[in-house]
């Protein structure tokens, strides 16, 4: 039952979730900020306080979110219902987080961070049970790789709407109001997520039930999370892919300003990048039936890293060479975006195999958890370089700083990313594994 194939009307479905997803996390993580000192209002110590708030609520949040989904029961499931009651609150918070009422310079901070708050938590309840729904629509490691490959596809495609078309978007309704067209842009983007959370709702199944003698234990899932090697070392690997992200992209507006001297082109950079990540995406589900999951991410990760480190040797005339070191770093990469979603999911059946207990919610939760505290290490990290290489901003930068950006676009991120492939050494769910696996845990579930 478990290993049917899925359909492409199923995969293209279950994608368009992530679609949705990507309206609001990019529209916050790109555009946010300068929203709230340029078109609110706000000072940027207390915007920059608001989302430093909000972001450790929203890692607090994320493994309650895993929890209580685990233990929810209804006819539509353990996740889909989520996708369903929490589409409408997440894209009314949406719309209200890049509201402007005028409530005063206090009242407009204690506006922004409630709305901001909820927004992230309406985005957990929804996003953390999508991402757990991928690993119990099938139990083949190959089909999730599949999968998960729409599901990116979809993701950075959202990401390449919102990086290139919302500030367009935004002029264009606003007409020179730039409160009006940020209000537009993000109602069309909350709109576009409800019509593709109910998509997904509608054309996805979740098969993988979790054992039906077993009884609810918080404190024995949790000690079996920790005892599971293979989650651990995939639960690292998030957190250092993510300081990785963090800190390139905070690093590359000042890479582009100050070195280059070519501030306008940093936008083209970023979509070329995303176009890159795009392309190369549908080779991960191949790649892992010849290779094998664990190979193809250590392959990944040496190749990617190897190219970030290159474009530090790259002159600033040579813009062209610097384009094509990134975009094959960002080719090099994208088989491993899908593959360590795939391996969450493997190490949740692992979990269950080992011990006859499945928490996916919580293992997806946790994984995610791990993930949002990497990008905030490495957005710190990023400040921090900077401050010691003695960066000042909007003047001609010393030898120093200009080194320091170069590192933190290149060489650390490089470095970083090459040493995830000494953690996935480690790693021990190959693709014998997998397959028994999935053999014995078919046969468990049919004797039940």
């Amino acid at each position: 039952m478990n290993a049917e194939k899925l359909s492409l009307k199923e995969k293209v479905g279950y994608s368009l979730g992530d679609t949705a997803s990507h309206f609001v996390w990019d529209m916050v993580g790109f555009w946010l900020l300068f929203f709230y000192t340029d078109v609110y209002g706000i000072s940027a110590a207390a915007a920059g306080t608001i989302m430093l708030v909000a972001r450790f609520w929203d890692m607090a949040i994320d493994p309650v979110i895993g929890i209580v989904s685990d233990r929810t029961n209804t006819r539509l499931g353990k996740f889909r219902p989520y996708i369903l009651f929490g589409a409408i609150p997440y894209a009314i918070l949406a719309v209200l987080t890049f509201a402007t009422p005028n409530f005063g310079e206090a009242g407009k901070i204690v506006y922004a961070g409630a709305t901001y708050v909820l927004l992230m938590t309406a985005y957990a309840a929804i996003n953390l049970p999508y991402s757990a729904l991928g690993a119990v629509m099938t139990d083949d490691t190959y089909e999730r790789a599949g999968l998960n490959t729409y599901r990116f596809i979809a993701g950075f495609t959202g990401q390449f709407v919102v990086t290139g078309l919302a500030l367009t978007l935004a002029e264009f309704f606003g007409n020179g109001d730039k409160a009006q067209g940020f209000q537009y842009t993000v109602l069309l983007f909350a709109g576009l997520s409800l019509i593709f959370f109910f998509i997904t709702f509608k054309t996805t199944k979740e098969r993988v039930q979790p054992p039906k003698k077993q009884v609810n234990s918080l404190v024995e899932d949790v000690r079996n999370l920790f005892n599971n090697k293979a989650w651990i070392i995939l639960a690292m690997v998030g957190i250092i892919s993510f300081i990785m992200f963090a800190m390139q992209n905070a690093a590359i507006a000042y890479y582009f300003k100050y070195y280059l001297g070519r501030e306008n082109n940093v936008q083209l950079f970023n979509v070329i990048g995303t176009v890159a990540l795009i392309v190369a995406l549908p080779l991960s589900k191949p790649l892992a039936k010849r290779f094998g999951n664990k190979n193809v991410f250590i392959g990944s990760s040496l190749i990617s890293g190897l190219f970030f480190i290159l474009i530090y040797i790259a002159g600033k005339d040579n813009l062209t060479t610097i384009y094509v070191f990134n975009i094959i770093a960002k080719m090099a990469y994208a088989p491993a975006v899908p593959l360590l979603w795939t391996m969450i999911a493997d190490s949740a059946d692992y979990g269950e195999w080992t011990t006859g207990r499945r928490s996916t919610g919580l293992y997806f939760s946790a994984a995610v958890f791990a993930q949002k505290a990497g990008w905030g290490i490495g957005a710190a990290v990023a400040g921090w370089i900077l401050a010691a290489s003695g960066f000042v901003p909007n003047l001609i930068q010393n030898n120093t700083a200009i080194t320091g950006i170069k590192l933190l676009v290149s060489v650390i991120p490089g470095i970083l990313y090459m040493s995830c492939a000494v953690f996935m050494i480690f790693y021990r769910i190959d693709t014998k594994t997998t397959a028994l696996m999935k053999k014995e845990l078919g046969a468990r579930r049919e004797n039940e």
